[in-house]
């Protein structure tokens, strides 16, 4: 993609006006914007989503607020929660089948051996609450389950379980962006707040 970009002056072209469009805030404009590929919009929005997991420039909030911008915030937050239940799995999938030297490579040592030790702690929850937070490295979660091989269906029920709560947020404030990020601030914050006490809770009865 690197190469394209430098030599192919239409895909260098479209990437400068999707980055120009979808980090505008102009809701009009994404929404006619991402209109214009019809039907396939909302299987650009999941293919997006995917390589946002190598592209760390394209944040998955970004591509979360420009679906629910672009569709509205039921459809939208139904596109979202399968763009993010695929890249997820894509995720998973590639940790599954590809050494763990090839994803610290990706994610880096210290961010692997971090997020694998979570994981190792706190299992299906670990996934679920990182899923609820749009803030914290979904990729890196999947990656890692995928390495230290969690039963994939554990990881789908907790990949949902977190998932459906962002796409409520998504339907409940995406009106517009201010109330869209406010919302998912909110909940993020709260998520972690709820995240910390249960990580301090557990610590305390296994120190007993």
């Amino acid at each position: 993609m690197v190469i394209c970009f430098y030599t192919i002056p239409s895909f260098n072209q479209f990437f400068k006006e999707a980055w120009d469009v979808l980090s505008s805030d102009d809701e009009a404009r994404i929404r006619d914007w991402v209109g214009d590929f019809g039907w396939f919009g909302p299987f650009l929005i999941v293919l997006a989503m995917i390589a946002q997991m190598f592209l760390l420039v394209v944040p998955t909030l970004l591509l979360m607020i420009v679906s629910v911008l672009a569709y509205g915030p039921v459809w939208g937050s139904l596109i979202s929660m399968a763009a993010l239940f695929t890249a997820s799995t894509f995720g998973y999938a590639i940790g599954t089948f590809v050494s763990s030297e090839f994803i610290k490579r990706i994610l880096g040592e210290k961010t692997l051996n971090k997020v694998s030790s979570f994981v190792r702690d706190y299992g299906f929850w670990a996934v679920a609450i990182t899923r609820f937070n749009p803030f914290l490295s979904n990729d890196a979660i999947s990656f890692v389950t995928g390495v230290l091989k969690m039963n994939y269906w554990k990881f789908v029920a907790a990949t949902l379980l977190g998932i459906i709560p962002v796409v409520v947020l998504l339907a409940l404030f995406g009106k517009n962006t201010d109330t869209l990020k406010s919302g998912l601030l909110w909940g993020s914050i709260a998520s972690v707040l709820i995240l910390g006490i249960y990580i301090w809770w557990d610590k305390k009865i296994r120190s007993k």
